[in-house]
């Protein structure tokens, strides 16, 4: 296999009309999915809205175009955003562009270097207790929208129990109304799937949440009273670069990198078998790695393969990286003519979406099943895994799991190397 092949180089072959007509269709359907969740999830990272669309439309393009797969949706996703948020609170926006630039570096290094295969020495029992991890953060850094609550000027946090032990301590604050939307909007993103699995049911807990948010007496804060909405095209600016901010960002550059080459070779590795194809991770990781470059030169947040997106592209028709350079294109026509829109959309709402998202990115059913079935040293990389995730972040978490998961192994192996020497040593 070759170091870089792009997909968009073979993909057409055999080509036709109805396969065009079919990754047009793929491509807006996924605009109209990745529309409010890249909003949501910039918001969830601490960000501005437009810097989601920012990241789904140069990251969804560059990444189509380079990639090495046919089908893959590259765009935020909910893994980042913990990672994103502590960011932003400790180095700023310019400390988030330069770190997904450095991310993005590692990225291209690691493709470079043929890392790509390397994906399948992290354990199973880590990607699944990190994944957990991360949407139990999810949900608890949304509880304060969903709630509707109100922390006095200022007051802010980065770590997970830190956010919970705020929710505790300002649930007097409960907002019914808030709430009320909220619940509103689980139902129909529960619901409407049931009723249609083209039209994605976030695009229509946006529109009735933003509707009923309309009615005068509903007192509940929606992003426009948060932030300041801008329809401007994204520009490029490189952040200040200084050798102290590199070797401080460097830590959160490697666990950006480290995520984004996992979740997007996932993703390959499950479009693969829907479509019959073979992707080449190393082109894929170069293709990351540039597209993370450009966002963190434009202003976005960090980009990889999203599975769920992904899914769906192939879902409805998409066969050929056009359908993710469609994607991207219809989102960068929203950003023009629609974003002030977005103003309206009520954040119970958005909590609303984070919380299903974190549901679908969970795995519990893999979790369980783990617990249900593997060895007492799988159990425990799984469990401690998720929990240091939860109480300290991805970074602890996955080194800690791997020297655990290793460690238990080396030690398994020499205890049967002794075991052998022994029993021939009685013969």
């Amino acid at each position: 296999m070759k170091l870089f092949e792009p997909k968009i180089l073979t993909a057409f072959r055999n080509y036709k009309s109805k396969d065009y007509i079919a990754d047009v269709v793929a491509g807006v359907i996924v605009a109209i999915i990745a529309l409010p969740l890249s909003i949501a999830l910039a918001i969830a990272s601490g960000a501005t809205p437009e810097t989601g669309l920012f990241t789904a439309i140069i990251a969804g393009f560059i990444t189509a175009l380079l990639g090495g797969s046919k089908v893959n949706i590259t765009g935020p996703t909910a893994a980042f955003a913990t990672i994103v948020a502590g960011i932003i609170l400790t180095q700023g926006m310019d400390g988030l562009f330069l770190a997904t630039i450095m991310a993005g570096i590692l990225l291209i290094l690691m493709g470079v270097l043929r890392l790509g295969s390397l994906i399948k020495y992290i354990p199973h029992t880590i990607t699944v207790g990190f994944t957990a991890g991360i949407a139990v953060t999810l949900v608890i850094g949304q509880l304060k929208d969903f709630l509707g609550l109100t922390y006095p000027t200022g007051v802010v946090a980065i770590e997970t129990i830190e956010k919970l032990t705020l929710v505790f301590e300002h649930i007097f604050t409960f907002n019914p109304w808030a709430f009320a939307l909220g619940v509103l909007g689980l139902a129909i993103l529960i619901l409407w799937p049931k009723i249609s699995k083209k039209i994605p049911g976030s695009l229509i807990a946006v529109l009735v949440g933003s509707l009923v948010c309309l009615i005068p007496f509903i007192n509940a804060n929606t992003i426009g009273s948060l932030y300041t909405i801008s329809s401007a095209l994204p520009s490029f600016k490189l952040p200040a670069i200084t050798l102290e901010k590199i070797l401080a960002l460097l830590p959160s550059a490697f666990t950006i990198a480290l995520l984004a080459g996992i979740e997007s070779l996932l993703s390959c590795v499950v479009s693969d078998k829907m479509v019959d194809d073979t992707h080449n991770s190393n082109t894929e990781l170069i293709a990351l790695g540039t597209s993370n470059i450009f966002v963190g030169c434009f202003g976005g947040i960090p980009a990889t393969g999203a599975i769920a997106r992904t899914a769906a592209n192939v879902k409805n028709g998409g066969r050929s990286p056009l359908s993710g350079m469609i994607h991207a294109v219809v989102l960068l026509l929203v950003l023009v003519v629609l974003m002030p829109l977005a103003a309206y959309i009520p954040m119970p709402i958005i909590a609303a979406i984070l919380f299903i998202v974190a549901y679908n990115m969970s795995e519990w059913r893999e979790f369980v099943a783990v617990v249900k079935t593997k060895k007492w040293n799988d159990i425990l990389v799984l469990i401690l895994t998720f929990a240091l995730t939860v109480i300290f972040d991805l970074v602890k978490a996955i080194a800690v799991g791997l020297i655990l998961h290793y460690a238990i192994l080396l030690a398994y192996s020499i205890r049967e190397k002794r075991k052998a020497k022994k029993e021939k040593e009685q013969e």
